[in-house]
């Protein structure tokens, strides 16, 4: 079972929170009944239960709302405890006792949360386990301070003056003390202290750029969560009136944990529900008490199967709940607003550079964008773009160079801090809070500041009606309160822009916005930021859509293996050679020419027909036509987002295509899965490489062999590190130690030994340098001229054309043009199709004049 849980449905929540105050009022009232009119045992239980419901709602705040796993909570438990037992048995008041424990205990989760909340998963699992165990053996040797296995005893109860307290008026005490952590909860849940935990849960990164700090949300709500463990503690001990070690077992952190999953993490009402079953169920089986766990354990796994979001989160599914009414913004008051964010003179990049492992991604890159327009950064793939934006928003430190807002350099700061001073930004792959509602993730981003505004209730009315605004204005039509990991692609997109302007950024970061919209979805998006502009937000943007970029863009800054290759308005840059240079490759590699004409039969060994594929709603290719005949090298080109990689994945079914037909040797094989994909012959070099970095390079080579009869004979080995001699040396070196060009290497070694029908290349130049690159494509010709039948797809359009027999272009998805390669490398479509037009006026202009 996964220790980090990623919520199906968002929380439920009652629009009316007057409502959900009073069902918590009625159960306080019942449970104080209950105590009037029982006694001994009962009585007891019913302050178990109260003691547990007061535990639970702190791991409701640490688990429920911030994401975090602990199994330590008994730890805090005990702390609580024994700092109550000692510090009464000194003579200090009952009173004073309680709050000492409760401060105590809080602190020790301060202490622990240093450490523990910068792991995660099974790491943070283990911190925590580590600590209960600490606590209950640092009980049972420190003898002198907690009586050690004997415990300490003889605790005297609470008093108020003269009047000392019954048993009965314990119960009562923590059955109100129950109730108004219930109250305490629903209260934090909707505050902007519930907003930044339940952030942190869903997109960790995400929050950070809306200005939450990661570390204090999640050590707040361990604190949280550690002093309710210990208040529940400190009223343990006058109840029992013995404590030892065997009262705080490590089982007991299980079930405090079962108790909230089975009640509803992250509900109200949860605590509750789930403290009255892990309690009562124990007293119903009392005859089958050491198969309890056994029970409990079973019971858990059935909640996980049947009900995962608890028996209140399942039981709320059915209750309809009256909606909130909301009225939007109007759109014009929206923009109108925009003008009245606040305004800095524009972001200034100066002479920043970052490198990984000795090589430069980013290297002295400088540019300066103003507000009131739209500043966009083009190269190709692996050129450092959004590297540079990972900078500018703090997510890297750069090794040189500042960034300034204003006249504050940010350079080097935390996420956050870049975010609270006036940067905002989307993300190539949208990161919205998915198990909240649409509204929600818009308010999410009115700023609040690190801490997330513990006392404020941001889903206020005024709040919603203006995330509406947002959300219209950016031309998101859906449902507010739809549920946003449930939206297609271009609503995302929108929503995420929304997102970022909650914040009333000065400067917006924009990474590939675009991708995987449709032509109609990124005319309204270039015209959205176009308004955003000419509000005066200074628009940041990284884009593949030479079109969209060249329409819209004010400056261009084009960079190159991290490296600023041209500056200027779109015309220019447009034409400027080192920048065509980079998209096809400078003209200058060596010719692979064959030794032989390519004689070969008409009919394909792999074809697409009106094949169309895509990502949920939008389709990335659109009626493709492409044919491979037996022994031909094929390049397939385009610019980035032109829907290359997504045709190869359609190819080798990791992608079912939406419609059309994929044939492999006269057989239809777009319906069948991937593996079987491979049985047919059919094999993925993926982008990247995808090497098993703590295996051998033998290893990884024999993989390759999996699906064929018999394993990678001696002599197919040699023939291999023949073809890559740069790989003998390094058969028996784990493969992650390998250079990027011989991981390559390895990586297309580990496709042949499959046997292949048809190798399907993906990006093999990826991040080589330029001698590595000329090596690999000279095996590529050797394999070519051997008779290997391989579809090729490679940004550096002149590289691949040296190779290539013959050559499709897409762009948008669509192929532009096709021919021969030596055709096709003086075709104007292709510059077209990687730039957007050589000719201005080809372009798609949204705005016919701007600032």
């Amino acid at each position: 079972m996964k220790l980090s849980v990623k919520f199906k449905n968002p929380i439920p929540k009652l629009n009316k929170p007057v409502a959900l105050d009073s069902v918590i009022v009625a159960a306080m009232a019942g449970g104080l009944v209950a105590v009037l009119f029982t006694g001994g045992y009962t009585q007891f239980i019913i302050g178990l239960v109260a003691m547990t419901v007061i535990l639970t709602v702190g791991l409701n705040v640490l688990y429920g709302l911030t994401g975090l796993v602990s199994l330590g909570q008994v730890g805090f438990f005990a702390i609580g405890a024994y700092a109550s037992a000692i510090l009464t048995l000194a003579g200090l008041n009952f009173w004073v006792s309680l709050l000492a424990a409760t401060i105590i205990a809080g602190i020790a989760g301060c202490l622990l949360a240093i450490s523990a909340v910068r792991m995660a998963g099974p790491f943070l699992a283990m911190v925590t386990i580590a600590f209960a165990f600490i606590v209950e053996h640092g009980a049972i040797e420190w003898r002198d301070l907690t009586g050690g296995q004997n415990g300490l005893m003889g605790f005297p109860m609470p008093q108020i003056g003269s009047y000392v307290f019954s048993e009965r008026d314990l119960v009562m005490l923590c059955v109100l003390l129950g109730g108004i952590a219930l109250l305490a909860f629903r209260r934090l849940a909707v505050s902007g202290w519930g907003m930044a935990m339940t952030s942190m849960r869903d997109a960790e990164i995400a929050a950070s750029s809306l200005g939450y700090n990661a570390f204090v949300v999640k050590a707040s709500g361990f604190a949280i969560a550690a002093a309710m463990a210990g208040l529940a503690g400190a009223l343990f001990a006058p109840l029992m009136m013995f404590i030892a070690p065997s009262n705080f077992p490590l089982s007991q952190s299980i079930l405090y944990l079962f108790a909230v999953i089975l009640g509803g993490a992250g509900t109200v009402l949860g605590p509750l529900v789930g403290a009255s079953v892990s309690v009562l169920l124990p007293e119903l089986l009392s005859d089958f008490a050491e198969y309890r766990l056994l029970i409990f354990g079973a019971l858990l796994v059935a909640v996980l199967l049947i009900a995962p979001r608890g028996i209140v989160g399942t039981i709320a599914r059915f209750i309809p709940l009256a909606r909130q009414k909301v009225t939007p913004v109007p759109p014009e008051k929206i923009e109108a607003g925009l003008a009245d964010y606040p305004k800095s003179d524009g972001l200034l990049v100066d002479d920043v550079s970052i490198a990984f492992g000795g090589v430069k991604a980013v290297n002295q890159v400088s540019f300066t964008a103003r507000p009131g327009q739209v500043t966009s950064i083009i190269g190709p793939n692996g050129a450092g773009k959004t590297t540079l934006l990972n900078i500018i928003s703090g997510f890297y430190k750069p090794t040189d160079g500042a960034v300034r807002i204003g006249d504050r350099d940010i350079a080097g700061k935390a996420t956050d801090f870049a975010a609270r001073n006036g940067i905002a930004r989307t993300y190539q792959a949208t990161r919205l809070f998915e198990n909240m509602s649409v509204v929600d993730n818009v308010i999410a981003g009115i700023s609040l500041g690190r801490f997330g505004a513990p006392f404020s209730r941001i889903a206020s009315d005024e709040n919603r009606d203006f995330a509406a605004g947002l959300l219209q204005f950016c031309g998101y039509l859906g449902d507010p309160d739809a549920r946003a990991g449930d939206l297609p692609h271009v609503d995302r997109r929108l929503v995420e822009i929304a997102r970022s302007l909650a914040t009333k950024p000065g400067v917006l970061l924009l990474d590939e916005p675009a991708a995987g919209l449709m032509h109609a979805d990124k005319v309204a998006l270039a015209k959205l930021l176009r308004k955003l502009a000419d509000a005066g937000i200074a628009v940041v943007l990284v884009e593949h859509d030479m079109e969209m970029v060249m329409g819209i863009s004010d400056l261009i800054l084009a960079v190159d293996a991290g490296t600023p290759i041209a500056l200027g308005n779109p015309q220019d840059v447009q034409k400027n050679p080192r920048v065509i240079a980079a998209y096809l490759g400078d003209g200058n590699s060596k010719a692979h020419p064959r030794p032989t004409p390519l004689v070969t039969s008409e009919t394909p060994v792999i074809a697409s027909l009106r094949l169309t594929a895509g990502y949920g709603a939008a389709p990335v290719l659109k009626s493709v036509n492409i044919k491979v005949r037996q022994g031909e090298m094929v390049a397939l080109l385009g610019a980035n987002g032109a829907g290359k990689s997504t045709f190869l994945m359609a190819l080798s079914g990791l992608l079912r295509p939406v419609s059309g037909s994929i044939i492999l040797n006269d057989e239809y094989i777009h319906n069948l899965a991937p593996h079987q994909i491979v049985e047919q012959g059919l094999i993925l070099v993926p982008e990247g490489r995808q090497v098993f970095p703590e295996l051998t390079v033998r290893e990884n080579i024999e993989l390759g062999a999996y699906k064929q009869p018999k394993p990678v004979s001696r002599d197919e080995l040699e023939a291999i590190l023949t073809r890559f001699p740069r790989l003998r040396d390094r058969i028996n070196s784990q493969a992650g130690l390998l250079s990027g060009g011989e991981q390559q290497m390895m990586a297309i070694a580990r496709g042949l030994v499959a046997k292949p029908k048809a190798l399907l290349l993906d990006e093999p130049s990826l991040g080589l340098a330029p001698a590595m690159v000329e090596e690999l494509y000279t095996i590529l010709g050797e394999l070519r001229d051997d008779g290997v039948t391989i579809l090729l797809v490679d940004q550096m359009a002149t590289m691949a054309l040296s190779v290539a027999d013959y050559a499709y272009v897409l762009e948008q998805g669509q192929v532009v043009a096709e021919g021969s390669a030596k055709d096709l490398l003086k075709d104007e479509r292709l510059i077209d199709a990687y730039l957007g037009g050589a000719d201005q006026s080809k372009n798609e202009k949204v705005i016919s004049e701007h600032a």
